[in-house]
């Protein structure tokens, strides 16, 4: 993304926007901006087309299936839609040949004539234009994502990508607007909003078991530094690139995506504006400057800033709630989401495992008092599918999980989980946040990507009242 921070923007007049309600206000003196492009961008306004939030698509008795993008993630997807009852694998693309032919190596089940599509840059745009592919699933370097989704959503197709959705508020924006002129759905792919402990307490939430929320806490805490560096764990060191460009909190959706849930942002509730700080990065550039020394290739990422290695991000909610977000990918920190949810009359921690309940300030749930709670509002689905997800695999079952509900959703006719607007909304939260980095953390509006229709939004129902007619099948090999 392109970051000239030799541009400035005056901020007078922010407030006035009406962006940041009566909670920020600009000041009155001039102040001069970095990243002007993204305060610019977060400022503009669209007018309504479609409301996709509960739009319920025809159904698909059979979802005709292509991928772009099978290394790690993707190639794992082509197995476990292979799966899944109604799916047709009808194309499979990678610039790499050999990822593309090793994907569908992976599909284990009858009846998919999956085409290769690879060799250069562009393949992937004659699989989209295909008449006989009605949904495709993109696992390709952030970059591509936004380009390529709108692209298959413009040629009539259905859509589910990778996070984040997209890298620049420009960007979610024309997901948004695209996905309401063609009525195509646009899913952002994230698996953890099908963990079990997260679905748990996204049930309990709509119990009142927490009462009124107050805060919640999301990460994406996971020590990665050392894959950064190696070409065999991402194509050309795209994220290594990521890292050496932005400062800010790059992946948010991970921590963000299940706890936007409990808020019912979108739907009933909508984040406001965030603040952001960053530290300093203590590792990410001597790793660079050390293997610089030894291998030219990695000078290039000298001329770059470097992403400080922790990241803390703030937002205040319409309702009253906030939020803090965390990433760090680069420090030897035990793995963490966080995902804490702090109510009027209850709270829930995961991290560190195993996850807690509690009811008061004097100690946490027992064990049993645990099986309990999960025996009285473990969420159908988890009952339905989730003792097969953890055979199929993908993160301890969720992202079978995930994969398996939005089949569901598409045969059955049923409205997505995670619609364009949360796609947009969680990914925003990337650029807004390098914007306030650079800006001495000031405060920055998040725009409301359903302009103004959250007041009206139901809460979505997740919970397996309608649907859940799919199967899984068995490998045949």
């Amino acid at each position: 993304m392109s970051t000239d921070r030799r541009s400035f923007l005056k901020l007078s007049g922010l407030a006035g926007l009406g962006f940041l309600s009566n909670q920020v206000s600009a000041k009155s003196h001039e102040e001069k901006t970095t990243y002007h492009h993204i305060l610019r961008e977060s400022q503009q306004s669209y007018k309504p087309v479609f409301n996709m939030s509960g739009y319920a698509a025809p159904a698909l008795s059979t979802v005709r299936t292509g991928f772009i993008g099978v290394g790690n993630r993707g190639s794992a997807a082509v197995y476990r839609l292979s799966m899944i009852e109604g799916v047709s694998i009808k194309g499979v693309c990678d610039i790499r040949k050999e990822k593309a032919e090793a994907a569908k190596a992976r599909i284990v089940t009858k009846g998919h004539e999956a085409k290769i599509y690879s060799g250069t840059e562009e393949a992937w745009k004659e699989m989209c234009r295909r008449d006989d592919i009605d949904f495709v699933y993109i696992a390709t370097n952030w970059a591509l994502h936004a380009e390529m989704a709108i692209y298959a959503m413009e040629h009539g197709k259905h859509v589910a990508l990778e996070i984040p959705a997209a890298v620049t508020i420009d960007e979610c924006w024309r997901l948004v607007t695209t996905s309401e002129r063609t009525k195509k759905h646009c899913v952002i792919l994230e698996n953890c909003c099908y963990d079990f402990f997260e679905m748990l307490t996204l049930n309990l939430a709509r119990q009142g078991f927490f009462g009124d929320i107050v805060h919640c806490e999301g990460a994406y805490i996971h020590d990665i530094l050392e894959s950064l560096f190696i070409e065999e764990k991402r194509y050309h060191k795209w994220r290594l690139m990521e890292n050496a460009k932005r400062n800010g909190n790059l992946y948010p959706t991970h921590g963000l995506g299940p706890i936007a849930q409990v808020l019912k942002i979108n739907r009933g509730n909508k984040m406001d504006f965030l603040t952001s700080m960053s530290s300093k990065d203590f590792s990410l550039r001597p790793k660079a400057e050390e293997l610089a020394k030894t291998n030219k290739e990695f000078e290039q990422y000298l001329k770059y800033p470097f992403r400080g290695n922790m990241n803390t991000s703030t937002i205040k909610n319409n309702d009253g709630s906030t939020i803090m977000l965390q990433h760090d990918v680069s420090t030897p920190r035990p793995y963490s989401r966080l995902h804490v949810i702090s109510g009027t009359k209850g709270y829930a921690q995961k991290y560190p495992l195993p996850a807690k309940l509690a009811v008061g300030h004097e100690r946490f749930f027992t064990d049993e008092e645990m099986k309990k709670i999960e025996a009285e509002s473990t969420p159908k689905i988890i009952t339905h599918i989730g003792e097969m997800a953890k055979q199929v695999g993908g993160h301890g079952g969720m992202d079978f999980i995930m994969d398996w509900r939005l089949i569901d959703c598409l045969r059955n006719g049923l409205p997505v989980d995670m619609d364009v607007y949360d796609a947009a909304a969680w990914s925003s939260i990337g650029p807004l946040s390098e914007w306030s980095v650079a800006n001495g953390s000031k405060p920055i509006a998040i725009p409301d990507f359903t302009m103004g229709r959250w007041q009206g939004n139901k809460v979505h129902n997740i919970h397996l009242e309608t649907g859940g007619t799919t199967q899984v099948l068995k490998a045949n090999k």
